[in-house]
């Protein structure tokens, strides 16, 4: 099983590493289970054009057929005005519209107030049922405040509905 995650920022790292942490925590329920990470600050995504594919940059292209081969993901998204960030909708924007199907996904937010956990149940989560995908009930909203300086998170319940998280994307991919 291939399992990707996607942090859905190009500045700071802790939506990387909150995803990053549910693929570490997958991977060693599962050592067979191969874990990628897209991290959108590394990639230069064009915006898309009506283009074919074949036609924009290495990088989106690269980006969107490893999204494409994957069995599971992981999407993550800092809140931005009470919204998924723009670099994560122009990467859905990309995708054919049954991207996702057969492909179980799990959600991990962060953001700065409590009420930015309806982030994921009112705008992710239809994008994620649109493309056609099995969305996870175990999914993970990480305020900023459990994370420390260096991005570590030190909130001992958010790491544990990770490793729920972990669990049921592997479960239902099975």
């Amino acid at each position: 099983m291939k399992l990707v995650g996607i942090s859905g920022s190009l500045v700071g790292a802790k939506t990387s590493k909150a995803v990053n942490e549910v693929l570490v925590a997958a991977k060693s329920l599962d050592p067979a289970v191969q874990v990628e990470l897209i991290d959108l600050r590394e990639y230069e995504i064009e915006f898309v054009n009506g283009a074919p594919l074949s036609y924009y940059n290495d990088d989106t292209i690269k980006v969107v057929n490893t999204i494409l081969a994957a069995d599971a993901l992981v999407i993550g998204t800092p809140v931005y005005q009470a919204s998924i960030t723009g670099v994560l909708k122009n990467l859905f924007d990309h995708l054919p519209v049954d991207a996702f199907k057969s492909k179980v996904t799990g959600m991990v937010i962060t953001g700065g107030t409590d009420k930015h956990f309806l982030v994921m149940e009112y705008q992710l989560k239809p994008i994620l049922t649109y493309f056609k995908s099995l969305v996870t009930v175990q999914n993970v909203f990480v305020h900023n405040d459990y994370f420390d300086d260096e991005n570590e998170i030190t909130d001992d319940d958010v790491k544990k509905r990770m490793i729920k998280l972990a669990e049921e994307i592997i479960y239902l991919k099975r």
